[in-house]
């Protein structure tokens, strides 16, 4: 009797240990990690499965991404359908319950959202749609903020004793936000209205924040590449509306941009979609002092 209540004993203390450290955080993609680190602070160590310079909807899965998974206290997915080629197996896999999708150690980051661009019904035959909205939404700075609430709230409720931290640094966050984006409709304003041309449909939360527009895209349908059809058609609408600026994104090859920018002088410019895109990226604020600056440069 006495082994078996010192064996409760010595378990309540390993858990209690347990919660008293590091936070173990497993991210889909670097936005999330920047903005888990940032509300986590000291009590976080935050791994991101996705690198910022691949496309998050095709990532390979690998056996240590598993390892990290079932190590982890927290899960945050972007949510919708952006990772489901990928995320769901892994998670599934990881064996892990503390963070099984209805756990406390689950947060959809895209909860509370404003989606745009949600299909009345879904036909594959019109490319890559995704059926909950466009899953995009980190390019806008406020839905930042959204985010961020969404994680404050997982860190709650699996370390409800650090509240306070949390919620402190949460604040912070939001006020950075406001201060900064502030800056940035400063530094976009002489070009609102401007029209653009995008590689990919991946810009339309970025492009409404920042009052930009953009009438058309190099892949004639999401998912499909670039046709000698919709190159002639792409040449046209850029000499028509005198467009200066297509955007692409890292994992895109800029040859059929670079086709379009040679007959029109229209510039091919590399945006970043997400945190570590580039080593000057090395934050959440990093990925629009970047873009806001290159097209502001393009756009002048």
């Amino acid at each position: 009797m006495k082994v078996n209540y010192f064996i409760q004993i010595a378990m309540l203390l390993c858990l209690q240990i347990s919660h008293a450290g590091t936070i173990h955080i497993v991210a889909t993609t670097q936005d999330m990690k920047s903005i888990a680190e940032i509300i986590g602070g000291n009590k976080v160590e935050v791994f991101a499965i996705a690198t910022g310079y691949q496309n998050p909807h095709f990532v390979d899965p690998k056996p240590s991404f598993i390892i990290k998974l079932s190590n982890a206290d927290l899960f945050i997915t972007l949510g919708l359908d952006l990772e489901s080629g990928w995320s769901p197996s892994l998670l599934m896999s990881s064996k892990n319950k503390r963070i099984q999708k209805g756990s406390d150690g689950y947060v959809d980051a895209s909860i509370g959202v404003n989606l745009m661009q949600i299909p009345s019904s879904i036909n594959r035959a019109e490319g890559d749609i995704h059926a909950f909205g466009n899953p995009h939404y980190w390019l806008d700075p406020l839905n930042g903020k959204v985010i961020a609430r969404n994680i404050c709230n997982g860190l709650e409720r699996i370390s409800p004793q650090n509240k306070d931290y949390f919620e402190a640094n949460l604040r912070e966050f939001n006020n950075r936000i406001d201060s900064k984006i502030k800056e940035w409709y400063a530094a976009i304003s002489p070009f609102k209205g401007s029209k653009l041309i995008a590689y990919h449909n991946e810009w339309c939360y970025f492009e409404n924040r920042f009052g930009l527009k953009i009438v058309d895209f190099m892949e004639p349908k999401p998912g499909i590449p670039p046709t000698p059809s919709q190159l002639v058609k792409i040449i046209k609408e850029v000499k028509e509306n005198n467009i200066k600026v297509i955007i692409t994104s890292p994992y895109f090859k800029a040859s059929s941009s670079e086709v379009v920018s040679k007959q029109t002088g229209a510039k091919t410019l590399e945006l970043a979609t997400s945190v570590g895109a580039n080593e000057s990226i090395k934050n959440y604020f990093d990925l629009f002092d970047n873009n806001i600056r290159l097209l502001v440069g393009a756009l002048k």
